[in-house]
């Protein structure tokens, strides 16, 4: 992962799942009541309505004038925003509404605290403060309308402008109310009067609106909505230009990620992938009476982008159908190489079957052997003349391995001595997201060279080793710890093979990648009973809905982490019988992000991040700026 990914990855903070739509509206109306408490200073129509509204009319007015339209808006955008082509949900279009209510409650807050604080400024400026913050979320609207509908201007006005639209109305209606109960006569005389007769008061804070404050907020909306059509062009066309893809399609695809875990983003990635042929190898054990103990399965494809989204479930996935206990470590693929929807993994289900169906078992295997070359320390194992790898930088901090050294390194081995090799990248000691370069190891690298030479030298050993009858033995806990701590639902599993008296472990956490020293301190503890082991992670990015770089030990104490880990390795060691074992490659052909886009999208939506930040907040001072000069003008 580079730099730059990185800083895309870090964008998985902002994931969430909304609440339920009737949460956010209950909410809404709370907030509205308590702002309508601080903001509006009722004065003497109080006499009229305290008799009447238990709450208070300044309760009543924050639910009428702001509470309301959020209520109204959370039910009617959804529906007209489908009507209109759209795909707006009434969990999604609640949640918007009550962000805009926010937004509208802070401004008149702030409003109202400015007309207490200045003696000049009166209730007049509040209800100003109220049409700036109504066009204001009319944009706001607007914008995620067009984003997640990807609806024309014109067409997405119609459900942006609800909320707007119908505190106008209610403000229209509402001080027409209190003029009538407060001065009698007709009702007509009652609505009409201050717009045929400017000098015509309302009782209380409603005199101060005006027929020039609904013309003005008319106009602002109009001014906002060209202003979001600027800034959406300007920012669109990077991305159609270099990649040929709509920046609203990605922020679509995120906001329906965010508010209700959608597969949107996946529709915007698909147009993005290339197809990719990949290996997928399986490591199958079964016991003398045919019965699969245990399934290592290797595609060599990277478990990514985030969350469920394309290949972020990967392991979980294909140890749901392994016969026996699975182990789905990590392969040497970066992020060029995450699935573009959860529908290719089917794919490599597929390809992992067929591998598995044409397995030779074979009851010897050898000893397993440590090979180090520079940074690179490898643990192989031959089953049968096919070999297990597991490559690990530790104690140096090292992220993914690229494809192509991967397959390099696989095929080194293979022409060394064994005729087919499952090499897992152990993925199990890095510093999280600081630096400029996470350790990504690239073809040309010297990390590169010293994976590949030690796999060459792996195989060397093991083509030339003796094998011996072998004995598996298994455990597996889900543990007490949750993705937010870094460990996914596959939990922590491990697998002993005892060959020749010689006892190797392998552990496999399923999380994405390990704090520094983390995984030497358990090497060091399992060595105490064990005569060689590695720790691997699956790298799954069902923990990364929480962080970017949340990984094992961040959360977690690393001395249970270690004590768990022996614990599982103990009850491995107990389990030991004869077993068989064999291995298979099958290809796959999936479609993926393709060499150089991850980079070339982390980088455009980085510079939509920082760059459009800046741009937006320009055109919002040019349009504050416009609207002050109206507000002077009228």
């Amino acid at each position: 992962m580079t730099a730059s990914q990185s800083n895309l990855a870090g964008l998985s903070r902002f994931i969430f799942r909304a609440p339920n739509w009737y949460t956010s509206l209950a909410f809404a109306l709370l907030v509205a009541a308590v702002a309508g408490i601080g903001a509006f200073d009722s004065g003497e129509a109080d006499a009229v309505f305290r008799g009447i509204f238990f709450l208070g009319q300044d309760a009543w007015e924050g639910i009428f004038f702001i509470g309301i339209p959020t209520v109204v808006a959370g039910f009617a955008t959804p529906w007209v925003d489908r009507y209109t082509g759209g795909r707006l949900t009434y969990n999604r279009a609640s949640l918007l509404a009550l962000i805009c209510e926010v937004v509208i409650v802070a401004v008149v807050s702030v409003a109202a605290l400015l007309a207490y604080l200045v003696s000049w400024l009166d209730q007049t400026f509040v209800f100003d403060a109220l049409v700036f913050a109504l066009a204001s979320v009319f944009a706001l609207r607007l914008l995620v309308v067009m984003a997640v509908s990807r609806t024309s201007l014109p067409v997405a006005v119609l459900p942006a402008s609800i909320q707007s639209a119908v505190a106008a109305a209610l403000l229209f209606v509402y001080s027409g109310t209190i003029r009538y109960l407060a001065d009698g006569g007709s009702a007509l005389q009652a609505y009409l009067t201050p717009y045929l007769n400017e000098s015509a008061e309302a009782p209380g804070v409603l005199s101060t609106l005006s027929p020039q404050q609904f013309g003005l907020l008319g106009v602002l909306c109009v001014i906002y909505a060209a202003a979001v059509w600027v800034f959406l062009v300007a920012v669109d066309r990077p991305w159609r230009r270099s990649m040929g893809v709509s920046m609203l399609d990605f922020l679509r695809g995120f906001i329906g990620h965010v508010a209700e875990g959608t597969r949107e983003l996946e529709d915007f990635f698909e147009q993005l992938g290339e197809e990719a042929i990949v290996p997928v190898t399986v490591l199958a054990f079964r016991t003398d009476d045919g019965a699969e103990k245990a399934r290592f399965v290797l595609p060599m494809i990277h478990p990514g982008p985030m969350g469920e989204i394309g290949g972020g479930n990967l392991p979980e996935r294909v140890a749901e159908t392994a016969e026996g206990l699975a182990f789905p470590p990590h392969a040497t693929a970066g992020h060029d190489f995450n699935l573009v929807t959860e529908r290719e993994v089917e794919r490599l289900i597929d390809a992992a079957d067929r591998a598995h169906q044409r397995i030779e078992y074979g009851d010897d295997a050898t000893g397993s052997v440590r090979v180090q070359a520079g940074d690179a320390k490898l643990l192989g194992q031959a089953f049968g003349g096919d070999g297990l790898l597991v490559n690990t930088f530790s104690p140096e901090f090292a992220d993914d391995v690229e494809y192509g050294v991967g397959l390099t390194a696989r095929e080194g081995a293979r022409t060394n001595g064994l005729e087919d090799v499952l090499l897992v990248d152990a993925h199990n000691c890095n510093n999280g997201l600081d630096g400029p370069d996470l350790g990504h190891v690239t073809p040309g690298s010297p990390r590169s060279f010293d994976m590949i030479n030690a796999a060459e030298a792996a195989g060397t050993r093991l083509g030339d080793a003796d094998e011996a009858p072998l004995s598996l033995g298994t455990a597996w806990e889900e543990t007490e710890w949750e993705p937010q701590e870094g460990i996914g639902p596959l939990g922590i599993r491990a697998a002993v093979v005892e060959v020749g008296g010689q006892e190797t472990a392998y552990v496999l956490a399923d999380g994405n990648n390990m704090e520094p020293w983390l995984r030497n301190r358990t090497v060091d503890e399992l060595l105490e009973t064990v005569d060689a082991a590695e720790v691997m992670t699956t790298d799954t990015h069902i923990v990364n809905t929480v962080e970017a770089d949340n990984q094992i030990g961040a959360e977690i104490d690393h001395g249970e982490f270690i004590d768990a880990v022996s614990g599982l390795v103990d009850r491995a060691r107990a389990d030991l019988e004869s077993v068989e074992a064999g291995m298979a490659t099958e290809r796959a052909e999936v479609t993926v992000f393709g060499n150089d886009r991850t980079e070339t999208l982390a980088s455009h939506a980085n510079a939509v991040v920082s760059l459009g930040g800046a741009y937006a907040l320009a055109v919002s001072l040019a349009v504050i700026a416009i609207s002050v000069l109206l507000f002077f003008v009228t």
